[in-house]
């Protein structure tokens, strides 16, 4: 006879409440850590879409996206020449507001020259920038469509092309144009400041600037010889892909994932505490027939099963529920949230132990209970 069955079977509707409310605590849990994930797939979506294997950026600086950076345009074609590298290509980086339809996209601007390396890899819809001026392609999160007209800056940009899932650390949409489009958006000035320049002399500086080369090598290529040769001899910093994600998984979202680990800590601190409490009085309500099962001859064995049983039925159904809806409402959360089955199986892992220890305070009220209350009135 299963103790643990009949007693959830007794009490149906307060379990299955029960059950309710721990799976909204747990999905919150399972929530933080999608969300986690979901902001080191955004931080490496970009460094990750153009298939490259060397950035080459600003002396003394650590990538585009981690700190500022600007070298000369033709720095690509001094790129080009290092043995072992098979194309290169320019690319900027910025991000810009726009409107459209009477509201504000925020957008994270990617230049690069069409044809080369710095666009992007897969595109779902439309077609990739045929020329040089005035084409975009955009990120479905940005609910632009195909043939849709924007402003940026002070240039009307058509959008030819779609992409999916491509998006800047920050959350904000991808947009891809030129890169002749993007530094001119990037570098001229509006008319008043640029007659500022002018009266003070300075109106003659060049706008051939883009902030990091990307380059694909040639096969058995080894890539910190290409990047030790583009220290010495072109004076500028380089890294590898692996070194750039390094760099965005340890500067970008560091803080976030001790943030996000805190909150996920305190919160499964407290479904143990939850679960501790409504077990232990879970046992507390049936004493007397723990006490009556031990007069009759029951081992402390069958007590501490039932218990057991029922912290983890209680556990595991609230994890399971809260799963589902994590799973059925994830689309609407405002950032992305990656749930791998892996961080979904390691969680209830941790379940599993903590309701193993929240049983604990039950399991010793029990034990302690004395079958002579059995006979009270």
């Amino acid at each position: 006879m299963n103790l643990a069955y009949r007693d959830v079977r007794h009490n149906l509707f307060r379990f299955l409440l029960t059950c309710l409310g721990l799976s909204l605590l747990l999905s919150v849990v399972l929530a933080m850590i999608g969300i986690y994930r979901g902001i080191v797939v955004d931080a490496l979506t970009i460094a990750r879409n153009h298939g490259v294997d060397l950035w080459v950026v600003e002396a003394g600086s650590r990538g585009p996206f981690a700190e500022a950076s600007r070298i000369p345009g033709d720095s690509r074609e001094a790129i080009a020449r290092l043995a072992g590298v098979a194309t290169a290509g320019s690319v900027t980086y910025q991000t810009v507001e726009a409107e459209h339809s009477a509201r504000k996209l925020r957008l994270y601007v990617v230049g690069f020259e069409p044809g080369r390396l710095g666009g992007p890899e897969h595109i779902v819809a439309g077609r990739t920038i045929a020329q040089s001026h005035f084409e975009m392609i955009a990120d479905r999160s940005t609910g632009l469509t195909l043939d849709t007209r924007i402003r940026l800056g002070r240039t009307v940009f058509s959008v030819v092309g779609l992409t999916e899932n491509q998006v800047a650390s920050g959350g904000d949409p991808v947009v891809f144009i030129s890169l002749l489009d993007a530094q001119k958006l990037q570098f001229d000035l509006a008319p008043p400041a640029a007659r500022v320049q002018l009266a003070r002399g300075t109106s003659g500086a060049s706008r051939d600037t883009v902030n990091a080369v990307v380059a694909r090598l040639a096969p058995g290529t080894n890539p910190e010889m290409v990047v030790e040769a583009a220290r010495r001899w072109k004076h500028l910093s380089a890294m590898t892909q692996i070194e750039q994600e390094s760099i965005l998984t340890q500067s970008l979202v560091d803080r976030a994932r001790r943030q996000i680990g805190m909150f996920t800590t305190i919160l499964l601190l407290v479904s143990a505490v939850i679960i501790a409490l409504i077990i232990y009085t879970m046992t507390m309500e049936k004493l007397r027939h723990i006490a009556m099962l031990k007069l009759i001859g029951a081992p402390d064995r069958t007590i501490v099963a039932m218990i057991v049983q029922q912290a983890l039925a209680l556990g595991l159904t609230g994890f399971f529920f809260g799963a589902v809806l994590v799973a059925n409402i994830k689309a609407y959360f405002p950032r992305r949230v990656v749930l791998d089955p892996d961080n979904v199986l390691a969680l209830g892992g941790v379940v599993f132990l903590v309701c193993l220890l929240a049983s604990g305070l039950g399991v010793r009220a029990a034990l302690k209970a004395d079958p002579a209350t059995a006979l009270g009135g």
